[in-house]
């Protein structure tokens, strides 16, 4: 297992109830007393712009908090929130595989905590100490890398949400790939990605290293087209592979129900030009918490 990584999205919280993200959403909007309507083809990165907006606007909770309300209010919310997620079965099969990467997106520690850590002790490792952005932002449980590549609940300024955010974030992990971090840092400069590859001595410092030198599997992860930051590197990284310049030979599989296939046409489309291999399993409607250990079961075999 030292040769591949997970990257873990929200859903395997979603086989209990109560952790889904639009039930987070409609806490959210409750609590904030704002109404924001989240339509299909609004992307959710301006529609949080949309609810920061309309709640810095709002004089009742302003009056109500007795002080101006801030950005971190929201990410504090989401915090509490998420920190009441708890890891079950599906967690436990996910820590016994023996992988010593797991990427996720979520700011939620339940991976963290399944590997017997209290949520006291878990504290950013990352070469980088960073606040706002997450490149390499990661705890590390028993010799388990768990890399948020999101944000963290632990650091609340990391909770990556917004449009702005996300474009900031894009932003840091071109010039880490392309051009390197020269200023940037004041603890370590790293040459551009690209040029590590080239030469073999990516130490896989970041989670961004991964997507060049490990077999990445994908799984619980919706991987929708506002995920920027994701489809981005997904076709940077295939565009530098078809130059044939540079050695990238690991592969990034994506996990989809049988069910959702019709569905996603377009999506596995574009998964397929990028050299992602998709790859279908059965059970979910009947089973999520079945569908995953079949996943999981698929990835350890």
């Amino acid at each position: 297992m030292e040769d591949i990584a997970l990257l873990v999205g929200n859903d395997i919280n979603n086989i209990e109830d109560g952790n889904s993200w639009s039930e987070l959403l409609d806490g959210l909007t409750d609590y904030l007393s704002i109404d924001v309507k989240f339509p299909p083809e609004k992307p959710f990165p301006l529609a949080y712009e949309e609810i920061f907006f309309k709640a810095i606007k709002n004089t009742k909770l302003n009056t109500i908090k007795n002080t101006h309300f801030k950005e971190s209010d929201i990410k504090e919310y989401v915090a509490k929130h998420v920190n009441t997620i708890k890891g079950g079965k599906v967690h436990e099969l996910i820590c016994r595989l023996g992988v010593k990467d797991i990427l996720t997106t979520n700011y939620d520690l339940s991976l963290e905590t399944t590997k017997n850590s209290s949520l006291k002790s878990i504290t950013n490792k990352g070469v980088i100490p960073e606040t706002k952005y997450s490149l390499f932002r990661k705890h590390i449980i028993d010799g388990t890398n768990f890399w948020h590549i999101h944000g963290s609940s632990k650091d609340i300024r990391s909770i990556t949400l917004g449009y702005e955010h996300y474009s900031g974030y894009l932003q840091r992990m071109r010039n880490y790939i392309v051009d390197g971090t020269k200023d940037t840092y004041s603890t370590k400069t790293f040459k551009p990605l690209l040029d590590r590859v080239k030469n073999n001595l990516v130490e896989n410092e970041s989670w961004l290293d991964l997507f060049f030198t490990k077999d990445i599997h994908i799984f619980g992860l919706s991987l929708d087209f506002v995920e920027s930051d994701l489809w981005w590197l997904l076709t940077y990284r295939e565009k530098r592979k078809c130059e044939k310049k540079y050695p990238i030979h690991n592969t990034i599989y994506y996990y989809i129900p049988d069910e959702f296939l019709r569905s996603s046409e377009a999506k596995i489309d574009m998964l397929n030009s990028l050299g992602v291999k998709v790859i279908s399993e059965h059970g979910y409607t009947s089973s999520k918490q079945f569908y995953y250990e079949n996943v999981i079961a698929r990835i350890g075999s």
